[in-house]
């Protein structure tokens, strides 16, 4: 008998990545996978990898793959320039984004 392969094929990522994986941190776990609520991740086909963001633009930027992420730092979301806060300091008026 013969064994069938799948293939995952992800979606180009936009210039605005929903998700940035710090490689050095992330032990790849795939708890993320586990705990997102669109899908948007698949485990990675070697083990101890990052997983792969399949679907970025499903991404709701909701925050629970960053929350239950048992290594702080591994994930960052990466929000899109229009949703991103623009602070003024104050006592010089200079503009910045966080």
């Amino acid at each position: 008998m013969s064994r069938e392969k799948a293939f995952a094929i992800p979606n180009t990522p936009t210039p605005g990545r929903p998700v940035i994986f710090d490689g050095e941190l992330c032990n790849g776990c795939n708890l993320c996978v586990e705990v997102c609520q669109m899908d948007v991740f698949i485990p990675h086909h070697e083990k101890g990898n990052t997983p792969i963001i399949l679907h970025p633009e499903e991404c709701w930027y909701c925050g629970s793959c960053v929350e239950h992420c048992p290594n702080s730092g591994a994930i960052r979301l990466n929000y899109p320039l229009m949703q991103r806060v623009r602070w003024k300091r104050k006592d010089t008026g200079e503009h910045f984004r966080v």
